[in-house]
């Protein structure tokens, strides 16, 4: 099965280092425990959501120190107005911050003071005027089923050791295959392979899914397997690094920069893109937009049509191509 709740937040820091680590009143740190600790266990958030989460409070909290002149206590918490909260969204700004990621960090703010409201410690409805920046909306940007085949037949043939580059081609092939969030197939467990028809996999909001799995996906497992020198534990990870823990994140990112950058393709190439490729491939191939979104575990289907919106000319050239493979 893919990984337990226990093992999806591996490289978040724990509820009490996390509050530990943040520059506030003993009071305010109890509380943030208590927030972290709610979305950790109840919400039950990936790493990556809580990372950014706990990144913005910490930012918010390291501007009030200069702000108020000291760490920021609970009634100080509760007293900060418009103003407050508008000249930290400016502080940020100043500091390079895009529309996007301030919108992501006001929403990390009101999940913690909506917190602090729901539990009876604190309320501000100062925040809850305080409106965040409109964002472009965005279209995903596919890989052609040209560039996707160029991009899985290069990470087989990197120049690297024979069982990485085996074990990239496998993360890559599940990304573009079966349409996985870099989190999910690097989340999968050395139980889950070899790989079955379907995997069961659990997403965002701790939503299970079930999606199926190609023979050339089943066949990229296997011969990373074949490679591996590290001994996997049952209970221990599918893919692991050089020294034999779990693969980050961090790693594939780079692996798709090289790639891109040694096959000439767009900058707009990364491993979220393999899944919005996976999607867009689907619905040129005459894919209905409901199943696609129970593939992807999107909440809402609107999430999913956004791939509509991918352009006319492109989505043709891509069914041409992908008619032309079958």
């Amino acid at each position: 099965m893919a990984r337990s709740a226990a093992r999806t937040l591996t490289g978040a820091p724990s509820p009490d280092d996390a509050a530990r680590s943040i520059p506030a009143h003993e009071d305010a740190r109890r509380e943030i425990r208590n927030w972290y600790a709610h979305l950790m266990g109840e919400r039950r958030l990936g790493a990556a959501t809580l990372v950014n989460y706990h990144r913005d409070l910490t930012r918010f909290f390291e501007f009030l120190v200069d702000h108020l002149g000291g760490p920021a206590d609970m009634k100080a918490l509760a007293a900060l107005e418009l103003r407050d909260f508008r000249a930290f969204v400016s502080h940020r700004r100043g500091e390079g911050l895009t529309s996007r990621s301030v919108a992501r960090t006001l929403s990390s703010l009101r999940s913690f003071y909506g917190f602090l409201d729901r539990t009876g410690v604190a309320a501000n409805a100062a925040l809850k005027a305080l409106r965040s920046p409109k964002l472009p909306h965005g279209i995903p940007k596919p890989l052609t089923v040209t560039g996707a085949g160029k991009l899985l037949d290069g990470a087989r043939d990197r120049e690297t050791a024979p069982w990485k580059a085996a074990r990239d081609a496998a993360v890559l092939t599940l990304l573009y295959g079966c349409g996985l969030r870099i989190s999910e197939a690097l989340g999968l467990d050395r139980e889950d392979a070899p790989l079955k028809d379907v995997l069961r996999i659990t997403g965002k909001g701790n939503k299970e899914r079930i999606v199926p799995v190609l023979p050339v996906a089943r066949e990229a497992v296997d011969a990373y397997l074949e490679l591996c020198p590290h001994a996997l534990m049952a209970g221990g990870p599918l893919f692991v690094g050089a020294r034999g823990k779990r693969l980050d994140q961090r790693q594939v990112r780079q692996t798709m920069i090289d790639l891109r950058r040694g096959l000439n393709l767009p900058e707009t190439v990364s491993p979220h893109a393999l899944r919005h490729s996976f999607a867009t491939h689907l619905l040129a191939g005459g894919g209905d937009l409901r199943s696609i979104q129970e593939l992807l575990g999107h909440a809402s289907l609107s999430t999913t049509q956004v791939y509509t919106e991918v352009d006319p000319a492109r989505l043709l050239e891509i069914y041409d191509k992908a008619k032309g493979r079958r």
